[in-house]
């Protein structure tokens, strides 16, 4: 990381873990990296916009889920910095990484009402898996928040 990068600030995010009635969590892979990765529902948080506000923006715009209840929101911020061939590229090249908060919510509807096919389309397939397979599907950088964010869920679903 060069020296310019290593000043720029992290991005406020939120990150949702959304389960569903069998405890199983929503994972989608990106439309913009060809690899098998997956990843939760996340984004930024917008001036102005408290991290539970943005992360019911977010889940609305990336999955068009509403019908969800809030389980919890998990203590603390979890961070991680881009890898140096992203630096400069995400987020027009005005951040290096993210801190991100977390929450645990659980999805009441039906699987046909999730549609990934947005208006701002991020993601090309989805489904549900087990908790304990997250940190199998996630791409390398992320992989230490995936670790830190599964086992705070596994006690609150056990």
């Amino acid at each position: 990381m060069n020296k310019n990068n290593m000043n720029l600030p992290l991005r406020n995010g939120v990150g949702i873990v959304v389960l569903n009635k069998n405890n199983k969590v929503f994972v989608a892979k990106r439309i913009d990296n060809q690899k098998n990765f997956w990843q939760m529902p996340q984004g930024g948080v917008d001036k102005g916009e408290d991290y539970l506000a943005a992360a019911y923006r977010e889940l609305e715009e990336e999955t068009s889920i509403k019908n969800i209840d809030l389980i919890k929101e998990l203590d603390g911020l979890i961070s991680y910095e881009l890898p140096k061939n992203l630096l400069g590229i995400i987020w027009k090249g005005k951040y290096r990484g993210q801190k991100q908060k977390w929450f645990v919510m659980r999805f009441l509807g039906k699987d046909d009402e999730i549609n990934i096919k947005t208006k701002h389309p991020e993601f090309c397939e989805w489904k549900w898996i087990d908790l304990k397979n997250i940190t199998d599907l996630v791409v390398d950088f992320k992989l230490h928040v995936y670790e830190e964010v599964k086992k705070k869920v596994k006690k609150i679903i056990n």
